[in-house]
């Protein structure tokens, strides 16, 4: 059985318990996937299944690399290819199609994206400074302060907090509970909020998945 689907965030609902309780969820659109490739390990040095998000638009004018990679497959071309870890105890085949049922309601599944990039921050958003006084006059607002001494070492020390780039980070979250699954529709729904932006492609893997030891 493949540990995982590839999937599209479609953004944040609610949904209720039988207590009636509110529960916040996040929409994601698992699927359908078909597989792509087998990886072996006697061929490849580990086991693996290299699964494509079929969307409704597919790639119009693939390169020729891509073209004889999906026509070895007997498959029309996707544009998200991704690869999952697979129990060898289940029979999967090139062409064969992965739905959003190989998750239960009350499973436990990690779930993979991108945050959302905020570009160039400073350290009060970056990192939560409190900044100096806002009264008139005070001329240190948002500033870092100082960030190392002058004359020993002469140097900043690596890891020094300080404005730069935030966001846009390959973020996981574990642990998070899918609350039903909607296989007429290829929905899956989890409790909790999501990394990434609506539209933003997240990979939902099984709970149980032990990496492999050497």
């Amino acid at each position: 059985m493949i540990e995982g689907l590839i999937g599209i965030k479609i953004g944040m609902s609610q949904s209720f318990n039988a207590e009636g309780n509110v529960i916040p969820v996040t929409v994601i659109k698992a699927g359908p996937c078909t597989v792509i490739q087998k990886k072996t390990k006697d061929k490849d040095g580990y086991e693996a299944v290299q699964i494509g998000l079929v969307e409704e638009k597919g790639v119009k004018k693939p390169l020729k690399p891509q073209a004889g990679h999906f026509k070895k497959a007997g498959v029309p071309p996707v544009r998200l290819l991704r690869e999952f870890r697979f129990d060898t105890q289940g029979e999967l085949k090139e062409g064969d199609q992965v739905l959003v049922n190989i998750f239960a309601s009350g499973e436990k599944v990690r779930i993979t994206g991108t945050s959302k990039g905020k570009g160039f921050q400073g350290v009060v958003k970056r990192h939560g400074f409190a900044g100096g006084g806002a009264s008139h006059g005070s001329m240190f607002h948002r500033a870092p302060g100082s960030i190392g001494a002058s004359s020993y070492p002469s140097r900043v020390f690596k890891g020094m907090r300080m404005g730069g780039h935030m966001g846009h980070d390959r973020v996981t979250v574990r642990d998070m509970v899918v609350i039903q699954v909607d296989k007429d529709n290829n929905l899956l729904l989890v409790r909790g909020a999501v990394p990434g932006p609506r539209g933003g492609i997240v990979l939902i893997t099984k709970g149980n998945f032990k990496p492999q030891t050497a």
